[in-house]
């Protein structure tokens, strides 16, 4: 095991820093590991008292087929501006009563990382009017129309949870177009342009120029996850031709859909994978605790069945990254319960020669390595096709007082 950056204080302190930019808080949450309620099936993979690190696939004598290609998928939200319905007064007196609104933009995208390199396979952008008032309506603006969307819970954190589940809806229709379309060949923005170095680079619109192009990114000095003889791949650890392992989900060579976050709601997606960069609770009993912070770079813990209100395979992955705290580096995966056990492994151990391979490094990313390249990328592209928000806030104030939009 490597030994933890650590530098001597008075007293013989160690200490670490946190990789991640402190305006985006840390891996971790900072007041620790809070109790779950979460029901933890421990023995799916190794019995409880086995549990140790998981090896790399080639260090177990298994083959992991490349996939043809990895889509990532992400979604962006933003607050354009919050406002009041008014009541149903009579227009030519004042509203006594007012309900809170929320105009809101959001967007979904998929980026495909394939033979062609990484580049955008679609992305879609909504707005909504959220408020728990029943009589409003769309709001026209220069900038687009606000749908309505009308919010059930009138709490506190109503109209942020509504916000949010249209997000997630859109990106769960975004990625089932992304993978029909992938499978097809169709698809809007199905198509990697060349870049100046022959490489993938952005459409004639500069719309994905900023997602790095694998395998052309920089690679370190004898990285064991730089590319190999198949693309963008660990060498000495996928197979282009493995062996005839039959219903092994590793050796399945389909397209695999990596989803920025839990699966919740999208747990009827095949070959899909949730992808969780922050940790707040914890699940495991100490022994199996314990094993997280011994993970090298690539290993992985024993996967576990983890129920809440809906249950999933899960399991706790170390990125490449330099060494630090005990979770530095830590990723949480998981796939849908549905699976059989075999299945889910299969998928674990495809995650430990795919997901480091995307890894971000320090120098290039606030939230390295857990922010995957693809899917800062595309956060990015997102964002800007939401539009400008100033633009946006003016319109609708234009239009609150009555203001043509054409």
């Amino acid at each position: 095991m490597s030994t933890p950056a650590a530098v001597a204080a008075t007293g013989g302190m160690r200490f670490s820093i946190d990789p991640w930019d402190p305006s985006y808080g840390t891996s971790v949450a900072d007041d620790g590991f809070k109790e779950s309620t979460a029901k933890i099936e421990a023995g799916v993979e190794e019995a409880p008292s086995a549990w140790r690190p998981v090896p790399l696939p080639a260090a177990r004598g298994r083959l992991v087929a490349a996939p043809e290609a990895v889509l990532f998928v992400d979604g962006v939200r933003r607050e354009d501006a919050r406002g009041w319905i008014d009541d149903l007064a009579p227009a030519d007196t004042r509203a006594t009563s007012a309900v809170p609104a929320v105009c809101a933009s959001f967007a979904s995208g998929v980026v495909c990382s394939c033979a062609l390199g990484a580049h955008l396979l679609t992305a879609r952008v909504e707005r909504g009017l959220f408020t728990p008032a029943r009589h409003a309506g769309d709001i026209a603006t220069q900038g687009g129309t606000y749908r309505f969307r009308p919010v059930t819970d009138d709490g506190p954190n109503g109209l942020n949870l509504a916000i949010q589940q249209a997000m997630t809806t859109l990106e769960i229709a975004t990625a089932a177009g992304a993978r029909h379309g992938h499978a097809t060949g169709a698809g809007a923005g199905g198509q990697a342009w060349p870049g100046p170095d022959g490489g993938a680079g952005p459409a004639p619109d500069g719309s994905f120029a900023d997602v790095p192009t694998w395998p052309s990114d920089t690679e370190r000095p004898g990285d064991p996850f730089a590319a190999g003889p198949t693309g963008p791949w660990p060498r000495q650890r996928l197979a282009e031709h493995p062996t005839d392992q039959p219903g092994d989900a590793a050796q399945d060579r389909s397209a695999l859909l990596v989803v920025d976050g839990p699966l919740r709601g999208r747990t009827h997606m095949p070959r899909t994978l949730g992808f969780i960069k922050t940790h707040h609770s914890r699940y495991l009993e100490a022994p199996q605790h314990e094993v997280v912070g011994r993970l090298e770079p690539g290993e992985r813990t024993p996967v576990f069945m983890m129920g809440t209100n809906w249950d999933r395979f899960t399991w706790y992955l170390r990125l490449p990254s330099r060494p630090g705290a005990p979770w530095a580096g830590v990723a949480r995966v998981e796939c849908p319960a549905s699976l059989p056990a075999a299945d889910a492994i299969g998928l674990a151990d495809l995650s430990q020669v795919v997901l480091p391979r995307f890894a971000s490094h320090e120098f290039k990313d606030g939230r390295a390595p857990q922010n995957l390249y693809p899917i800062a990328g595309l956060e990015r592209s997102l964002r800007r096709r939401l539009g400008d928000h100033q633009l946006l806030y003016r319109s609708l104030r234009r239009a609150a007082l009555g203001a043509p939009t054409g």
